[in-house]
């Protein structure tokens, strides 16, 4: 079963350094290959926005929330 389990991890690893190989041996210009990686990195980064965003909003909306709903302090003597 060890075994098993050593040639399927083995055979996962192999793929994925195959799989970075390919990408880098691709018969792309470095000129192309910059481009389509920094719009992926641009596309990554406009979503990370866009759901921090929709976050911030979401956090706001439930503090505004219970704000609401907070007593009224009242101080002891003063």
């Amino acid at each position: 079963m060890e075994k098993t389990i050593s040639f399927v991890g083995g055979f996962v690893i192999g793929a994925m350094i195959g799989a970075a190989v390919a990408v880098f041996m691709a018969p792309q210009s470095g000129e192309e290959f910059q481009k389509q990686i920094r719009e992926r990195l641009d596309a990554v980064a406009q979503e990370g926005r866009r759901a921090a965003a929709e976050r911030r909003a979401e956090l706001e909306a439930q503090f505004a929330q219970a704000k609401q709903f907070q007593k009224p302090s009242t101080s002891p003597m003063q």
